[in-house]
C-alpha cells in the first residue's frame, strides 16, 4: 500500500533526470499512465549498475546508440546535466551532430597588427639606388625564389614553402586580396644576394607575389640560415597592388617574421648551414634587436619534415589599410 501512495513527483533524482530527457509530449503521456506506468518506463531506461558514463557534457557513440533504443527519437547525451532546461531549446537536440560542429562555419581570422620593423641593410628594393632594385627586374614576380634571375644559379638549402596570409588588422579582418608582398632573406650561409661577398651577382631568395582572393601569397624557397647577432627571420614589404611593387616608395607596411627555435636547430644540423647552429646558440629572441620587444604576432608556425620539406605559415595583420 505504501508503494501505491508514493508521490508521482518524488521518485528520486535518477527518475527526474530521466524524465527531463524526454520530449514534453512523452512526459505528458507518462504522467497519464500513473505510478505503475512511470516506474515501468524508468525500469527500462535507467542504466544498469556498473555501466560507465560518458565524460561530462560530451556525447559518445555508445551513449547515442543506447538512447536510440528509447521510444523517443531524440538522441540524448550521456550526461543529463548538459541538457537544456527549456523545452524549446531541448527540441534542437534532434539536430544532427554535424550541424553544430564548431568548425562547420567559416570564421574570419583576426590577428593583432604586426609591428613595423626595419627593412635592414640589404632590402634590394630601390631605396639604396636603382642598381640595388630587384623589383625592377624582369621575372621578380615569381613563386619559386630559389634561383637567381640573372645567373640561373640555385640557392642550396632545406626546401621551405612560405605561406603568408594578409588580412586587415582589426575591424572586419578581411583578406587583402590583390595586395602584393615582396619577401627576401639570407641563404644557408647567412649571406644576402646582391650584397654579401661572393653573392653580389646573385638575386635569389627575393621575389614578389600578389595575394589571392583569400589574401594568401606562397613562395617556394629554402630555410634561411642564422648569421651572427640575429634570430632566424624573413623580411617582407607589403604593397597596395602588384603594379605598385616596383620600389620602396610605394610600401604600405614593412616587417619581419621569426622562425621557431626547435626546427631551426634541426635544420642547422645540416652541414650546408655552416656556422648557423653556433650562431643560434649565441642569440635568443629576448636579445634579438628586432624581436626582443615582442614576437607573438611574428612567429611563424612550421610543419613538415626535413626529408619531405617544411611549410612555414603566418597570418599577417596589416594596419592602416
Amino acid at each position: 500500500m505504501e508503494q501505491e501512495h508514493r508521490d508521482l513527483f518524488d521518485l528520486g533524482l535518477q527518475a527526474d533526470l530521466t524524465m527531463l530527457q524526454q520530449s514534453p509530449l512523452t512526459r505528458r503521456r507518462l504522467l497519464k499512465l500513473g505510478l505503475v506506468g512511470i516506474t515501468s518506463f524508468l525500469a527500462g531506461c535507467t542504466p544498469f549498475a556498473g555501466q560507465s558514463s560518458a565524460p561530462t557534457g560530451v556525447p559518445t557513440a555508445t551513449s547515442a546508440a543506447g538512447s536510440a533504443s528509447v521510444s523517443s527519437p531524440t538522441a540524448l547525451p550521456a550526461n543529463p546535466t548538459a541538457l537544456p532546461a527549456s523545452p524549446t531549446v531541448a527540441a534542437t537536440a534532434s539536430t544532427p551532430a554535424t550541424a553544430v560542429t564548431p568548425t562547420s562555419a567559416p570564421v574570419a581570422e583576426c590577428v593583432s597588427p604586426i609591428p613595423t620593423e626595419t627593412a635592414g641593410p640589404f632590402p634590394g628594393d630601390g631605396s639604396q639606388g636603382a642598381s640595388l632594385n630587384v623589383l625592377a627586374r624582369s621575372g621578380v614576380v615569381r613563386q619559386d625564389i630559389r634561383t637567381s634571375l640573372g645567373t640561373g644559379n640555385l640557392a642550396a638549402g632545406i626546401p621551405l614553402r612560405l605561406e603568408l596570409k594578409l588580412v586587415r588588422a582589426g575591424g572586419d579582418c578581411a583578406p587583402l586580396a590583390g595586395y602584393a608582398l615582396y619577401a627576401w632573406h639570407c641563404d644557408a650561409q647567412g649571406r644576402y644576394s646582391m650584397y654579401s661577398s661572393g653573392v653580389e651577382g646573385e638575386d635569389y631568395l627575393r621575389g614578389v607575389q600578389a595575394a589571392d582572393a583569400n589574401g594568401i601569397v606562397v613562395f617556394q624557397t629554402i630555410f634561411p640560415g642564422c648569421y651572427s647577432g640575429r634570430w632566424p627571420h624573413v623580411h617582407f614589404e607589403i604593397y597596395p597592388a602588384l603594379d605598385q611593387a616596383t620600389s620602396a616608395r610605394n610600401v604600405v607596411h614593412t616587417s619581419q617574421l621569426a622562425l621557431p627555435e626547435e626546427i631551426c636547430r634541426q635544420v642547422y644540423a645540416d652541414p650546408q648551414y655552416g656556422n648557423s647552429l653556433n650562431n643560434l646558440g649565441r642569440i635568443s629572441l629576448e636579445r634579438d634587436g628586432i624581436f626582443r620587444d615582442g614576437w607573438q604576432t611574428q612567429m611563424a608556425t612550421v610543419t613538415g619534415s626535413l626529408n619531405d620539406g617544411l611549410v612555414a605559415r603566418l597570418t599577417i595583420g596589416v594596419p592602416g589599410v
